[in-house]
């Protein structure tokens, strides 16, 4: 699954991880197109699915690229 652009075209498995559940729980989806960040984000997500995306993933992680995510986020809102 890895490939030249990271994981799956993601910086690393735990960008990808957390892009996954984004844009695939509806929650998540709903507060990911209110934040302008992904700062902001895990933040708002941490009190209402704790700490770990369900695969284990911190939603606040050194390994996350917060840029990537941030463009992900700007998308949702276009």
């Amino acid at each position: 699954m890895n490939n030249e652009n990271g994981y799956n075209g993601w910086t690393n498995y735990e960008t990808w991880n957390v892009a996954l559940y984004i844009q695939n729980d509806y929650k998540l989806y709903q507060i990911a197109k209110k934040c302008y960040s992904y700062q902001d984000f895990a933040y708002a997500v941490k009190f209402i699915a704790g700490q770990k995306t369900p695969d284990g993933v911190y939603w606040v992680s050194d390994k996350i690229d917060n840029l990537q995510i941030d463009e992900l986020l700007r998308s949702l809102r276009s």
